[in-house]
C-alpha cells in the first residue's frame, strides 16, 4: 500500500511546453537497471529516473512532449504496471515537457516554485503536489525522498534520493563531466551548487549510485570530481573580481587546463565564467 507523507503544504504542480522546432524521430530511449527498483531513461533531454515494482511505475522527469510515446513504450517494456507518480526535478523544458501528457496518467509532484514557473501551462500539465522543503512517497518497498535544494540550477530544485535501492537522481545539480547551466535569472547560483553539492556528498554512501541531469550514470567519486571543479571555479573568480578584474577580462583569461574539456557540452567556458561571476553579486 502506497502512502504519501509531505513535510509541508499539498498543492497542485506544473509542466513546461514542448521543443516544437526539434525533430525526435531519430531518438531512442536507452534503457538500463541502476540499482534496486530504480532504472534509468536517456533519450533527448535531461536524463529520466523510474521506479519500477509492485506498486506500479514512478517516473522522475519527463523530457519533450514528442517524446512521450517513445517513453510510454519504454515504462511499458519494463513490465511493472501503470505510472503512479511524476516528480518534476525542476521547471526547465527539457524536463517537464512531457507533463501534459503524462499528467493525465498520474500525479505530478514538485517543489512550489517549479509550480510558480510553470505558470501558463495547461492546468494537466502543473504538479498538483507541491512542497516547500522535502517530501517522501513510501512506494515499491522503500522511502522515495524527495529534497528542495534552495538557489542552485534554479530556485526549485530538487534531488531524489531512493533510500532502499541507494540511488540518487541529482536533476539539473550535476552535469557529468561539464560546466552545468546556471539558470542565475530564476534563481540559481553558483555558489549555492557548490554547498548543495558538498551537503549531498555528506549524505550518501560509497556505493550510492548518482543519476545526472546530464551525461552517464555516475558513481560518488565522479560527483567529487565535479564538486572540486565547482570549488575551484568559484575561488577562482571570486579572486579575480576581489581583484578588480571585469567579466571580460576574467573570461580572456580562461579557465584551468584541466577543465578544458569541460567546456565541450551546452555550456562553453565563457557562459560558465559569467554565471559564476554574476553568482557572486
Amino acid at each position: 500500500m502506497r502512502t504519501i507523507v509531505l513535510s509541508l503544504a499539498l498543492v497542485a504542480v506544473a509542466v513546461a511546453p514542448a521543443d516544437a522546432q526539434r525533430n525526435f524521430d531519430d531518438v531512442e530511449i536507452q534503457v538500463s537497471h541502476v540499482a534496486g527498483s530504480v532504472y534509468m531513461f536517456v533519450g533527448a533531454g535531461g536524463n529520466i529516473g523510474v521506479s519500477a515494482g509492485d506498486d506500479g511505475l514512478l517516473m522522475v522527469d519527463d523530457q519533450f512532449a514528442p517524446l512521450a510515446p517513445k517513453i510510454q513504450a519504454a515504462l511499458d517494456g519494463l513490465n511493472m504496471g501503470a505510472l503512479e507518480f511524476l516528480v518534476n526535478t525542476h521547471f526547465h523544458g527539457d524536463h517537464t515537457g512531457g507533463n501534459e501528457v503524462f499528467g493525465v496518467r498520474a500525479p505530478i509532484m514538485a517543489h512550489l516554485n517549479v509550480r510558480k514557473r510553470l505558470g501558463g501551462q495547461p492546468a494537466v500539465a502543473l504538479p498538483v503536489i507541491t512542497f516547500d522543503d522535502d517530501a517522501s512517497i513510501h512506494f515499491n518497498g522503500e522511502e522515495v525522498k524527495v529534497v528542495h535544494y534552495p538557489t542552485a540550477h534554479t530556485d526549485g530544485d530538487s534531488v531524489i534520493f531512493f533510500i532502499g535501492s541507494d540511488v540518487v537522481h541529482m536533476g539539473d545539480h550535476y552535469f557529468f563531466d561539464r560546466f552545468p547551466f546556471v539558470d542565475v535569472d530564476n534563481g540559481g547560483n553558483a555558489v549555492g551548487m557548490m554547498r548543495n553539492i558538498n551537503h549531498i556528498l555528506g549524505q550518501v554512501s560509497p556505493s550510492t549510485r548518482i543519476i545526472p541531469g546530464h551525461g552517464p550514470l555516475a558513481g560518488v567519486a565522479d560527483l567529487r570530481r565535479y564538486r572540486d571543479m565547482l570549488e575551484t571555479m568559484v575561488d577562482l573568480v571570486t579572486e579575480k573580481k576581489a581583484d578588480g578584474k571585469s567579466l571580460e577580462q576574467i573570461q580572456s583569461e580562461g579557465v584551468p587546463a584541466e577543465y578544458d574539456s569541460w567546456g565541450a557540452g551546452f555550456i562553453n567556458a565563457e557562459r560558465w565564467l559569467e554565471s559564476v561571476y554574476r553568482s557572486l553579486d
